[in-house]
Formats: structure tokens, C-alpha cells, sequence
């Protein structure tokens, strides 16, 4: 069956240009308006990836990113069109897999669907449990703790935090973690794996997660 994309946007030339080019790509696509149609459309028809706007009508897209994210792991591409760092941030911190800033190039829309899916689907092969130090794992559930604390990570963050505890003390380059987090060549602007380096730092305690200095980022034992 061909994967299937739900497209939250208001500006009626946008949804229909970014839906014209999934169609063109194989995909099944649905379109809605708003947010509410947004949250009751992810929530009952099975969507496989959420394309959604941060500015929409009635309910915010990132208010649509947060209460999706508490109760469902569908892959999350947030479209802006603003371009302060902060947004970024927050629509990443919400929640979103990935975020590309208006305008943008439909095959590069295209790409970061199919890299948001496949992600996906590496996941479901993994092991399902992993652990190092006061880290544990579980990848079939996406849940971890710390120190045997529940965390609450974004799927992006899980993703990386896998990475890190599948190689504990191994450096890995800012380049080659957007490369694992896309899975592509093509790693677009860092600065959002900046950001998700920056949550998850916060959010498992910065002494686990290391700077090496002009070399990237490694995960020690604590």
C-alpha cells in the first residue's frame, strides 16, 4: 500500500502544490484546512507521516504537534515560514521529526517525507532494549529513562539517543548525526540537529552527552 500523508495547511496554493507533488511521487494524500480537522484526521484515519503548518487557524499547528505527540508516534514534518532560531526550536521541542522553512523546493519536500518513513521503518528493526549506565532503552515502546526516571523525548531525540547508546564513547560529527537522523547524504541546515542536540543534552543531563571540541558529540557512561 502506498503511504499515506495528511497535509494541515490554509493557504490553498501551498496544500495543493506540496499535494500535487506527493500524488506525483506515489503517495496518498489527504488535505485539511485547520487544526482541529488536523488533530481529528491524525487521530482516526491512519496516517503514515503529518505534514503540518505552524501557523494554522483555531487550533496552532505546534498545539497540533504537542497533543499528537502525547499519544501517537506518527512522523511530523513542520512547514514555517518564519526563520527566527527560536521557532525552530520550539517546533522541534513540541515534538516534529523535522521541520523545512517556507519557500522550499518540492524535492526537497519530497525527500524529507520519504527520509521521516523510513526512519520509521528502521526503527521497527532494531533491538528492542538498550542500555549504558543509568540509560535504558526501549525501542519497541520508544520510552527511556534516566536513573530510572521516565523521560519524555521527541521521536528525533529518541532517534539519536539510540545512535549514542549503540556506541557509547564513539564521537560522532555533527554532519554524520543529521545523516543517521534523515537517513541521507543530504543533511540540509544543521542548526535543527543543533536544537535536538541542545533538548536531549537538557534533557538526560549534559555531563551523559559530551562536547568534543571541533569534532561533534559523545555519550559517556554516568
Amino acid at each position: 500500500m502506498s503511504p499515506r500523508v495528511l497535509i494541515a495547511e490554509d493557504e490553498a496554493a501551498i496544500a495543493d502544490s506540496v499535494a500535487y507533488a506527493l500524488h506525483g511521487e506515489g503517495f496518498e494524500v489527504e488535505t485539511v484546512p485547520d487544526g482541529e480537522r488536523a488533530l481529528h484526521a491524525a487521530r482516526s484515519d491512519g496516517y503514515d507521516v503529518l505534514v503540518l503548518d505552524l501557523m494554522l487557524p483555531g487550533v496552532s499547528g505546534i498545539e497540533v504537534c504537542r497533543r499528537l505527540r502525547a499519544e501517537s508516534p506518527i512522523p511530523i514534518l513542520m512547514l514555517t515560514a518564519r526563520t527566527a532560531e527560536v521557532d525552530r526550536v520550539v517546533g522541534l521541542e513540541a515534538g516534529a521529526d523535522d521541520y523545512i522553512v517556507k519557500p522550499f523546493s518540492m524535492p526537497e519536500l519530497v525527500s524529507r517525507v520519504r527520509a521521516v518513513l523510513r526512519r520509521r521503518e528502521l526503527d521497527a528493526g532494531e533491538p528492542t532494549r538498550l542500555r549504558v549506565g543509568g540509560l535504558n532503552l526501549d525501542v519497541t515502546t520508544h520510552t527511556a529513562t534516566a536513573n530510572g526516571e521516565p523521560l519524555r523525548l521527541t521521536p528525533s531525540e529518541f532517534k539519536l539517543l539510540a545512535l549514542f547508546v549503540r556506541h557509547p564513547e564513539r564521537v560522532f560529527s555533527r554532519r554524520e548525526l543529521m545523516q543517521h537522523l534523515w537517513d541521507s547524504t543530504y543533511v540540509g541546515d544543521q542548526r535543527a540537529g543543533d536544537a535536538h542536540i541542545v533538548n536531549l543534552r537538557r534533557k538526560i543531563g549534559a555531563e551523559r552527552l559530551v562536547t568534543v571540541r571541533g569534532v561533534g558529540y559523545k555519550l559517556v557512561a554516568v
